[in-house]
């Protein structure tokens, strides 16, 4: 665990606290950047505590406060422990952004596992599910937060190809974010399930056939989702983005 030197112990009502799951890499590390631009300190959980030292390191070079969180966000265990220490070193967050994904080329019928399976559940909707219930008591009490869910264009539309596992997980993950918009709205919680397109990111070695570079140029950007949901953290108190359908369109991209 590695933190910059401004512990609070309670929130602090004038800093916004973001706490990103699978901020190791992709979206996740993307949307830590940009929260730490647009002024929030940012909390970093994700398995591999190389991959978070470096979202770490773009974050304080974007001017942002950091606090590393390692923890596999399939165990219960280390969220919960995670979420004790956030509590002993920052206090409570004011956002949450549940990043944290994983799929498995064995991912049809006649090829996966249930291994596979529960381990996919667990991290894509169990583990949102988790976070979601240790943060929101606090939420509450505060007055509200941003919740977002990243899910997937296969979670909004069925998409035979992204796996039995992903896709269930994923569609259930909009129901999370149904479910906290009507019972928690009142309450000043707002959810939403961002739900992008392909992205030219690390995830695509998971993959049964992996893209090449012709098929990735057209894709979106971590940074395109990040922008989509920096609009939604964003969003004043009285809005609920519910829902955002993010994808590349069929032609060729501006050089990033």
């Amino acid at each position: 665990m590695s933190t910059d030197p401004t512990p609070s112990g309670g929130r602090d009502a004038t800093v916004r606290t973001v706490w990103v799951t699978g901020a190791g890499s992709g979206v996740g590390r993307a949307v830590a950047v940009s929260a730490a631009r647009a002024g929030a300190r940012v909390v970093l959980t994700g398995r591999r505590p190389d991959a978070l030292a470096g979202t770490a390191s773009l974050v304080r070079d974007a001017g942002g406060e950091v606090l590393e969180l390692p923890a596999d966000t399939g165990r219960d265990d280390q969220l919960q422990e995670a979420w004790a220490t956030l509590q002993q070193t920052w206090g409570d967050p004011t956002d949450l952004v549940l990043s944290a994904g994983l799929n498995h080329p064995r991912r049809y019928w006649r090829d996966q596992t249930m291994a596979d399976f529960r381990a996919i559940v667990d991290t894509n909707l169990t583990a949102a599910a988790l976070v979601v219930d240790l943060a929101l008591p606090a939420l509450r009490a505060a007055g509200g937060g941003v919740v977002v869910f990243v899910s997937s264009v296969s979670g909004w539309q069925f998409s035979p190809d992204a796996g039995v596992a992903y896709s269930a997980s994923k569609t259930a993950v909009g129901s999370l974010a149904a479910h906290l918009n009507a019972q928690e709205n009142r309450h000043g919680v707002r959810a939403c399930a961002v739900c992008p397109g392909d992205i030219d990111s690390d995830f695509l070695s998971l993959r049964p056939v992996v893209p090449g570079a012709g098929d990735r140029v057209a894709m979106l950007s971590p940074d395109d989702v990040a922008r989509t949901v920096q609009f939604v953290l964003d969003s004043p108190p009285h809005v609920c983005v519910n829902e955002l359908v993010v994808t590349p369109t069929k032609r060729d991209p501006a050089p990033r």
